[in-house]
Protein backbone atom coordinates (compact mmCIF):
# COMPACT_ATOMS: atom_id res chain seq x y z
CA UNK A 1 0.00 0.00 0.00
CA UNK A 2 1.45 3.50 -0.75
CA UNK A 3 0.22 6.64 0.90
CA UNK A 4 -0.17 10.27 0.58
CA UNK A 5 -1.98 13.20 1.72
CA UNK A 6 -2.36 13.96 -2.21
CA UNK A 7 -1.48 12.49 -5.77
CA UNK A 8 1.92 13.25 -4.83
CA UNK A 9 2.78 9.50 -4.20
CA UNK A 10 2.05 8.59 -7.46
CA UNK A 11 5.43 9.72 -8.28
CA UNK A 12 6.78 7.03 -5.91
CA UNK A 13 4.33 4.44 -7.04
CA UNK A 14 5.49 4.41 -10.82
CA UNK A 15 9.01 3.44 -9.67
CA UNK A 16 7.85 0.67 -7.26
CA UNK A 17 5.42 -0.92 -9.74
CA UNK A 18 8.15 -0.55 -12.32
CA UNK A 19 10.58 -2.75 -10.28
CA UNK A 20 7.99 -4.51 -8.56
CA UNK A 21 5.56 -5.15 -11.00
CA UNK A 22 4.06 -8.61 -9.56
CA UNK A 23 2.58 -6.75 -6.05
CA UNK A 24 -0.76 -6.08 -5.81
CA UNK A 25 -1.41 -2.56 -5.03
CA UNK A 26 -4.07 -0.24 -3.42
CA UNK A 27 -2.91 3.79 -3.14
CA UNK A 28 -4.58 5.99 -0.43
CA UNK A 29 -4.99 9.70 -0.43
CA UNK A 30 -6.04 11.69 2.59
CA UNK A 31 -6.78 14.41 0.42
CA UNK A 32 -9.28 15.86 3.18
CA UNK A 33 -6.28 17.13 4.86
CA UNK A 34 -4.16 18.25 1.47
CA UNK A 35 -1.95 19.80 1.91
CA UNK A 36 0.08 17.65 4.79
CA UNK A 37 2.78 20.86 4.83
CA UNK A 38 0.26 22.76 6.25
CA UNK A 39 -0.63 19.69 9.26
CA UNK A 40 0.79 19.97 12.67
CA UNK A 41 3.06 16.92 13.73
CA UNK A 42 0.29 15.85 16.00
CA UNK A 43 -2.58 16.04 13.66
CA UNK A 44 -0.29 14.03 10.96
CA UNK A 45 0.87 11.15 13.59
CA UNK A 46 -3.43 10.88 14.30
CA UNK A 47 -4.22 10.65 10.50
CA UNK A 48 -1.16 7.70 9.78
CA UNK A 49 -2.18 5.93 13.44
CA UNK A 50 -5.51 5.82 12.16
CA UNK A 51 -4.44 4.47 8.49
CA UNK A 52 -2.49 1.85 9.51
CA UNK A 53 -5.91 0.81 11.53
CA UNK A 54 -7.74 0.64 8.23
CA UNK A 55 -4.62 -0.91 6.28
CA UNK A 56 -5.17 -3.69 9.07
CA UNK A 57 -8.72 -4.27 8.24
CA UNK A 58 -8.66 -4.03 4.31
CA UNK A 59 -9.54 -7.38 2.50
CA UNK A 60 -6.46 -8.61 1.69
CA UNK A 61 -3.86 -8.08 3.81
CA UNK A 62 -1.22 -5.55 3.54
CA UNK A 63 2.63 -6.84 3.60
CA UNK A 64 4.24 -3.51 3.39
CA UNK A 65 3.10 0.32 3.66
CA UNK A 66 4.83 3.32 1.74
CA UNK A 67 4.52 6.63 3.16
CA UNK A 68 5.45 8.14 -0.26
CA UNK A 69 5.09 11.53 1.69
CA UNK A 70 8.08 13.32 2.64
CA UNK A 71 6.10 15.50 5.37
CA UNK A 72 4.59 12.40 6.77
CA UNK A 73 7.84 10.18 6.85
CA UNK A 74 9.26 13.04 8.84
CA UNK A 75 6.94 13.84 11.68
CA UNK A 76 5.13 10.03 11.77
CA UNK A 77 7.61 7.52 10.40
CA UNK A 78 8.63 6.29 13.74
CA UNK A 79 5.67 6.73 15.77
CA UNK A 80 3.62 5.10 13.42
CA UNK A 81 6.09 1.74 12.98
CA UNK A 82 5.86 1.59 17.08
CA UNK A 83 1.74 0.96 16.50
CA UNK A 84 1.93 -1.64 14.18
CA UNK A 85 3.46 -4.84 12.94
CA UNK A 86 3.23 -4.36 8.83
CA UNK A 87 7.17 -3.13 7.69
CA UNK A 88 7.03 0.56 6.88
CA UNK A 89 9.11 2.59 4.48
CA UNK A 90 9.30 6.24 4.56
CA UNK A 91 10.77 8.72 2.19
CA UNK A 92 13.20 11.87 3.27
CA UNK A 93 14.34 14.39 0.95
CA UNK A 94 17.28 13.29 -1.33
CA UNK A 95 20.09 15.56 0.70
CA UNK A 96 22.54 12.72 0.30
CA UNK A 97 22.84 12.25 -3.29
CA UNK A 98 22.29 15.75 -4.16
CA UNK A 99 24.91 16.58 -1.86
CA UNK A 100 27.37 14.11 -3.79
CA UNK A 101 26.36 15.26 -7.76
CA UNK A 102 26.87 18.84 -6.77
CA UNK A 103 30.11 20.37 -8.43
CA UNK A 104 29.15 23.71 -7.41
CA UNK A 105 28.92 22.63 -3.18
CA UNK A 106 25.44 24.35 -3.19
CA UNK A 107 22.15 22.78 -3.49
CA UNK A 108 18.58 23.83 -2.42
CA UNK A 109 15.77 21.85 -1.07
CA UNK A 110 12.65 22.57 -2.17
CA UNK A 111 9.88 21.24 -0.04
CA UNK A 112 6.57 22.11 1.45
CA UNK A 113 7.11 24.40 5.16
CA UNK A 114 7.04 21.26 7.11
CA UNK A 115 9.71 19.10 5.77
CA UNK A 116 11.66 22.29 4.82
CA UNK A 117 12.00 23.13 8.80
CA UNK A 118 11.68 19.65 10.11
CA UNK A 119 14.50 18.85 12.70
CA UNK A 120 14.85 15.67 10.86
CA UNK A 121 15.59 17.63 7.87
CA UNK A 122 18.03 19.19 9.44
CA UNK A 123 19.91 16.17 10.70
CA UNK A 124 19.72 14.99 7.49
CA UNK A 125 21.68 18.30 5.69
CA UNK A 126 24.24 18.43 9.19
CA UNK A 127 25.02 14.81 8.18
CA UNK A 128 25.09 13.97 4.63
CA UNK A 129 25.65 17.95 2.71
CA UNK A 130 28.62 19.42 5.33
CA UNK A 131 30.40 20.68 2.47
CA UNK A 132 27.59 22.33 0.87
CA UNK A 133 26.20 25.13 1.00
CA UNK A 134 21.95 24.48 1.43
CA UNK A 135 19.29 26.84 0.63
CA UNK A 136 15.93 26.13 1.98
CA UNK A 137 12.81 26.33 0.27
CA UNK A 138 9.11 25.52 0.60
CA UNK A 139 5.83 25.94 -1.32
CA UNK A 140 2.55 24.68 -1.05
CA UNK A 141 1.26 26.04 -4.26
CA UNK A 142 3.29 23.88 -5.75
CA UNK A 143 1.54 21.00 -4.36
CA UNK A 144 -1.72 22.31 -5.61
CA UNK A 145 -0.01 22.67 -9.25
CA UNK A 146 0.91 19.29 -8.95
CA UNK A 147 -2.69 18.09 -8.91
CA UNK A 148 -3.99 19.92 -11.17
CA UNK A 149 -1.46 18.53 -14.07
CA UNK A 150 -2.31 14.71 -12.43
CA UNK A 151 -6.15 15.36 -12.73
CA UNK A 152 -6.18 17.73 -15.51
CA UNK A 153 -3.70 17.14 -17.59
CA UNK A 154 -2.79 20.57 -17.88
CA UNK A 155 -0.97 23.47 -15.56
CA UNK A 156 -1.77 27.01 -15.28
CA UNK A 157 1.99 27.70 -16.65
CA UNK A 158 1.78 31.62 -15.78
CA UNK A 159 0.80 30.57 -12.35
CA UNK A 160 3.31 28.45 -11.96
CA UNK A 161 6.35 30.45 -13.27
CA UNK A 162 5.48 32.91 -11.12
CA UNK A 163 5.88 30.67 -7.47
CA UNK A 164 8.90 29.59 -9.34
CA UNK A 165 10.21 33.29 -9.68
CA UNK A 166 8.70 33.82 -5.68
CA UNK A 167 10.80 31.17 -4.51
CA UNK A 168 13.72 32.49 -6.60
CA UNK A 169 16.34 29.71 -6.04
CA UNK A 170 20.14 30.94 -6.46
CA UNK A 171 21.89 30.70 -9.89
CA UNK A 172 24.55 28.91 -8.73
CA UNK A 173 22.64 26.13 -6.98
CA UNK A 174 23.34 23.10 -9.30
CA UNK A 175 21.29 20.42 -7.71
CA UNK A 176 17.62 20.76 -6.28
CA UNK A 177 16.17 18.46 -4.34
CA UNK A 178 12.36 18.54 -4.75
CA UNK A 179 11.55 17.45 -1.17
CA UNK A 180 8.08 16.72 -1.84
CA UNK A 181 6.41 14.01 -3.60
CA UNK A 182 4.13 16.43 -5.57
CA UNK A 183 7.05 17.63 -7.61
CA UNK A 184 8.42 15.30 -9.84
CA UNK A 185 4.98 14.93 -11.10
CA UNK A 186 5.91 18.83 -12.79
CA UNK A 187 9.47 17.48 -13.58
CA UNK A 188 9.21 18.38 -16.71
CA UNK A 189 8.37 21.98 -16.56
CA UNK A 190 10.65 22.59 -13.33
CA UNK A 191 13.52 21.27 -15.86
CA UNK A 192 12.30 24.09 -18.42
CA UNK A 193 12.81 26.37 -16.15
CA UNK A 194 15.76 25.70 -14.37
CA UNK A 195 17.73 24.47 -17.10
CA UNK A 196 19.80 21.49 -18.21
CA UNK A 197 22.64 22.39 -16.14
CA UNK A 198 20.26 22.22 -12.53
CA UNK A 199 19.60 18.54 -11.68
CA UNK A 200 16.36 17.71 -10.25
CA UNK A 201 16.70 15.16 -7.54
CA UNK A 202 13.90 13.04 -5.75
CA UNK A 203 13.72 9.90 -4.03
CA UNK A 204 11.39 7.52 -6.09
CA UNK A 205 14.40 5.33 -7.21
CA UNK A 206 15.95 4.86 -3.91
CA UNK A 207 12.44 4.04 -2.18
CA UNK A 208 11.23 1.34 -5.23
CA UNK A 209 14.68 -0.11 -4.31
CA UNK A 210 14.42 -0.62 -1.06
CA UNK A 211 10.63 -2.07 -2.00
CA UNK A 212 12.12 -4.73 -3.98
CA UNK A 213 13.97 -5.67 -1.19
CA UNK A 214 11.78 -6.16 1.51
CA UNK A 215 9.22 -7.72 -0.73
CA UNK A 216 11.79 -10.21 -2.72
CA UNK A 217 11.06 -13.07 -0.04
CA UNK A 218 6.94 -12.27 -0.73
CA UNK A 219 6.24 -11.84 -3.43
CA UNK A 220 5.93 -14.58 -6.73
CA UNK A 221 5.14 -13.89 -10.56
CA UNK A 222 1.45 -14.06 -11.36
CA UNK A 223 -0.01 -13.77 -15.17
CA UNK A 224 -0.99 -10.39 -16.42
CA UNK A 225 -4.12 -12.20 -16.65
CA UNK A 226 -4.64 -12.73 -12.89
CA UNK A 227 -2.89 -9.33 -11.82
CA UNK A 228 -5.82 -7.06 -10.25
CA UNK A 229 -6.00 -3.35 -10.84
CA UNK A 230 -4.80 -0.39 -8.73
CA UNK A 231 -7.13 0.52 -5.71
CA UNK A 232 -7.68 4.19 -5.23
CA UNK A 233 -8.80 5.25 -2.17
CA UNK A 234 -9.60 8.72 -1.16
CA UNK A 235 -10.86 10.48 2.13
CA UNK A 236 -12.26 13.05 0.27
CA UNK A 237 -13.80 13.68 -3.32
CA UNK A 238 -12.01 15.07 -5.92
CA UNK A 239 -12.36 16.32 -9.41
CA UNK A 240 -11.47 13.52 -12.00
CA UNK A 241 -11.23 14.57 -15.57
CA UNK A 242 -8.92 13.33 -17.69
CA UNK A 243 -8.12 10.71 -15.15
CA UNK A 244 -11.97 9.93 -14.71
CA UNK A 245 -11.37 6.30 -15.43
CA UNK A 246 -9.57 5.72 -12.00
CA UNK A 247 -11.68 3.46 -9.61
CA UNK A 248 -11.40 6.07 -6.86
CA UNK A 249 -12.95 4.39 -3.32
CA UNK A 250 -13.85 6.69 -0.14
CA UNK A 251 -12.28 5.93 2.95
CA UNK A 252 -13.09 7.41 5.73
CA UNK A 253 -10.27 7.88 8.36
CA UNK A 254 -12.27 8.61 12.37
CA UNK A 255 -9.58 10.56 14.16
Amino acid sequence: MVFDSGIGGTSVLEHIQSLVPNAEYSYVMDNALLPYGLQSEQTIQARLACLVKRAEQFPNSVDLIVIACNTASTHALATTREITDIPIVGVVPAIKPAALNSQNKHIALLATPATSNNAYTNLLIKEYAKDCKVDLHHSTRLVSLAEQLYWEEVVDLDLLNRELALIDIDDQVDSIVLGCTHFPILKTHLSAYYGCGVQLIDSGAAIAKRVRFLLSDIIEPVSDANKKPLQFYATAPTKLTCKSQINLKAITLNC
